[in-house]
């Protein structure tokens, strides 16, 4: 990318939004395994159990923090790699 003309900060911001991003799926990937978990160890407990003692409730300022939350930490995992890329020679890059 250096060598068609982008700047180190263009550079280091693209390598933050993408690891933004993936934190962000896999947080959304981890919300929903964890309610399908969820869901399903209810589903078994009342159909053993045959009351309605067990249910699923659904916290969405937790649900959206925990998103959010992993969002934030793949930003903050891919500053050092993004720092590093930034600051790469354009040969060097081109050979690795």
């Amino acid at each position: 990318m250096k060598a068609i003309g982008a700047r180190n900060s263009d550079i280091l911001l693209i390598f933050l939004i993408e690891a933004g991003l993936l934190g962000l799926i896999g947080g959304l990937i981890g919300a929903a395994i964890g309610l399908g978990f969820a869901m399903l160890v209810a589903n078994v407990a009342q159909s053993f159990l045959g009351a309605s003692s067990f249910s699923v409730a659904v916290s969405w300022p937790l649900l959206i923090f925990s998103i959010s939350f992993a969002f934030v930490l793949g930003i903050i995992s891919g500053v050092f790699p993004a720092l590093q890329a930034s600051r790469l020679n354009p040969i060097e890059a081109l050979r690795k």
